[in-house]
């Protein structure tokens, strides 16, 4: 492809993104149509017999879901920190010991949890992360714990590799501390705001937004093609109209002394002790190993518990037989004639900068936007890759955009036509972690149907979703709260002909330190991960 193709491909990129603009909500001055919005919200009574039938059948689906959602509570609903989980006096001890441990064996291993008089605790609902690893041979993978309900838990990790291996158990969050999130989630779904930036005729306004304004006088606006809305307060002399950009806004303290000291460094995301000394596994004695009978990496695979494993810093896939791209040749190659779209936050940026760096004769385009929202927008026109990154739709914790710029995902999915050249790349989570966990499900209700009805019109067309990774820490963002919408995100897609790609699994049990921006190692992995669905061949 000489440089006349890459300025027409050029020129094209720019012309859907000129006609993107086209899909700029509309302000709506009454509820004429909503999607399903939380229960908490007063629906229109001008909604048509269909409306209202997908709405229950939306509801009675929500309610289902929300059994996979269930977590155990404190039985006292009084705080109290000496009572709560202890990191330090919780432990941790091997079951059934034996004296050789092989390959592809499981190793179970018994949580006792204890409060801070060292009482061992008679409820569950904590929530411990499990890892097994090796330092030396920069190895990991992550546990699957149960809750017992009565302060015992069980962490049975897969043994995948030889040599030297040993146990570490994380207290992420108390099951007190659990309960608090959980109520300023339900309860303060505004403890994360928004500015909107209204402007007109030299006169500017700025003024508070978010998906819902609570007893104000607003500004209501949805997208004309998904469906999705959002309010802001209206100014007071610029009209509705003029909502030109947006950015962040701030965040509005929602815990008191107690809950603050519930949730302290000190006993969140600590190691407890435990005696168990690292063990040796022998390998299998037998040309049998976890990954022969593995099939090449395809959309649909159902994920199994661990999907992988580290072994010297390397991801070995458990779900399919995943390929490494060691050299930028080898990247280039499989994206040879491919137009990649990632929709979704910083997280999935990340593996648009690492592609970017690693392929060199992948150029950006300078599409003068800001960055952290994008679009972005890089193409190498000889091989004819063209990949976009830009950000999901509102809500969106950013520096000040314009408007016209950020695009729900359903938007602009439905303005693909797909292909077999076609790669979607998804995620959302991240920004989500705030609200009711209702508002989210109807979100990904709004993406499921533009993703199908792609596949129906383009079944050649490759979707993969990146899942929730761990870092988050804090009352607007746990990894708790990634969880549960992670569990929703992956029964939403079940059975369709789209692939999870398991971030969780990938930055839970790594060496390098736990961030919500996972360092190079990691995300050469997922890259790697997500090239060999592109190319599994």
């Amino acid at each position: 492809m000489g440089w006349t193709q890459m300025m027409y491909g050029t020129l094209f990129c720019l012309l859907i993104g000129i006609a993107g603009l086209a899909y700029r909500m509309l302000r709506i001055e009454s509820e004429q149509y909503l999607p399903p919005l939380p229960k908490t919200y007063k629906k229109s009574s001008n909604l048509s017999h269909d409306v209202e039938s997908h709405h229950q059948e939306t509801d009675n689906e929500f309610n289902e879901l929300l059994k996979l959602l269930h977590w155990p509570t404190p039985p006292v609903s009084n705080l109290n920190f000496t009572l709560s989980t202890s990191p330090k006096e919780s432990r941790y001890q091997l079951m059934n010991k034996r004296d050789t441990y092989r390959v592809g064996e499981m190793l179970d291993v018994l949580i006792t949890a204890k409060d801070h008089l060292a009482h061992p605790n008679s409820y569950g609902g904590d929530f411990f992360l499990a890892k097994l690893h090796s330092p030396k041979q920069k190895a990991g993978v992550t546990g699957l714990v149960k809750d017992y309900g009565n302060g015992s838990y069980l962490a049975k990790f897969l043994l995948p590799w030889p040599g030297l291996a040993q146990v570490s158990i994380r207290l992420i969050h108390s099951s007190e501390v659990i309960s608090i999130l959980k109520d300023k989630r339900d309860r303060y779904p505004e403890k994360v705001f928004f500015h909107g930036f209204f402007q007109f005729n030299g006169s500017s306004e700025v003024t508070e937004c978010n998906v819902v304004v609570s007893g104000k006088n607003v500004c209501k606006y949805m997208d004309p093609v998904s469906g999705d809305t959002w309010q802001c307060v209206k100014p007071n002399t610029l009209s509705c109209d003029s909502w030109t950009y947006h950015s962040m806004g701030g965040y509005r303290h929602v815990t008191n002394s107690i809950e603050n000291v519930l949730m302290g460094r000190s006993v969140t995301n600590q190691n407890i002790p435990g005696s168990v000394s690292p063990i040796i596994v022998e390998p299998i004695n037998s040309t049998m190993g976890l990954t022969s009978n593995l099939t090449v990496c395809k959309t649909g695979q159902e994920p199994p518990q661990p999907s992988g494993y580290y072994y010297k810093d390397i991801w070995t896939s458990l779900v399919c037989l995943g390929k490494h791209f060691p050299r930028p040749s080898d990247a280039r190659d499989c994206l040879r004639g491919k137009i990649i779209h990632m929709i979704g936050d910083s997280t999935l940026r990340q593996w648009f900068e690492y592609l970017e760096k690693f392929i060199p004769t992948l150029k950006r385009i300078d599409m003068h936007v800001n960055y952290k929202s994008g679009p972005l927008l890089a193409v190498d026109p000889d091989s004819g890759l063209v990949m976009y990154w830009r950000a999901h739709g509102l809500p969106l914790r950013t520096g000040k955009t314009m408007v016209s710029d950020m695009h729900y995902e359903s938007t602009h999915i439905s303005g693909i036509g797909g292909g077999p050249n076609t790669i979607i790349v998804m995620t959302l989570w991240a920004h989500f972690t705030t609200y009711p966990v209702n508002v989210y499900w109807e979100r990904l209700c709004r993406v499921r149907k533009a993703v199908a009805s792609l596949l129906l019109r383009s079944p050649q067309t490759t979707v993969l979703i990146k899942s929730a990774n761990t870092g988050y820490k804090s009352i607007y963002g746990s990894d708790w709260l990634s969880l549960q919408l992670d569990i929703l995100m992956r029964d939403a897609f079940k059975g369709m002909a789209v692939t999870v790609l398991d971030a969780w699994g990938m930055t839970s049990c790594h060496y390098l330190p736990d961030r919500i921006h996972p360092g190079l190692p990691i995300i050469k992995n997922e890259v790697d991960l997500l090239l060999s669905y592109i190319c599994p061949q």
